[in-house]
């Protein structure tokens, strides 16, 4: 990446709120999606679970 996490959460929160359970989205290593042809769309869910803990889910959505 050519920006750390830290340095993308640093911008992204001067430009935006950054609520509890937002995702950023920073992709993947270079032709990963592109060479199984499985790309997120819209109407997706992506679902993080940490056992014991608990999970959220986000649907993705197109601006």
């Amino acid at each position: 990446m050519i920006y750390n996490i830290w340095q993308q959460i640093s911008h992204l929160s001067q430009v935006m709120t950054l609520e509890p359970g937002d995702l950023i989205v920073t992709g993947t290593c270079a032709n990963v999606g592109m060479t199984t042809g499985k790309l997120l769309q819209p109407g997706d869910v992506v679902r993080l679970e940490i056992e014991y803990l608990g999970h959220i889910e986000n649907t993705v959505i197109s601006e």
